[in-house]
């Protein structure tokens, strides 16, 4: 059993300057965890896959194409692919998101 914790897993460097950790990751799947401390957000973006969300923690807003929604922690988000998704944390408190892509990007 594989067994890993998100928290000692190193910090990715991405355009969207935020705490990026990769989790897992196969030649079909890849599942990062963000870390969105308060006031930051990734930058929109295009994406040529599919995508769900999956709040941990905080109240994150999620965009989704031309929709915005705030969502709860252990609310799951879809996102399709070659929609542009965005995440937004505008409270006072950390968001925990998980990312999974499917198939993996390339």
């Amino acid at each position: 059993m594989k067994i890993t914790d998100w928290t000692k897993q190193e910090i990715r460097e991405t355009a969207h300057k935020v705490d990026v950790r990769l989790l897992y990751e196969t030649d079909a799947t890849q599942v990062m965890h963000i870390n969105l401390k308060p006031g930051e957000e990734l930058k929109p973006h295009f994406t040529q896959v599919d995508v769900f969300f999956f709040v941990e923690e905080g109240n994150p807003t999620i965009m989704v194409g031309d929709e915005k929604k705030e969502v709860g922690t252990n609310m799951l988000v879809e996102s399709p692919k070659n929609i542009v998704p965005c995440l937004y944390n505008y409270s006072d408190k950390p968001a925990g998101v998980l990312v999974v892509k499917i198939p993996k990007p390339n």
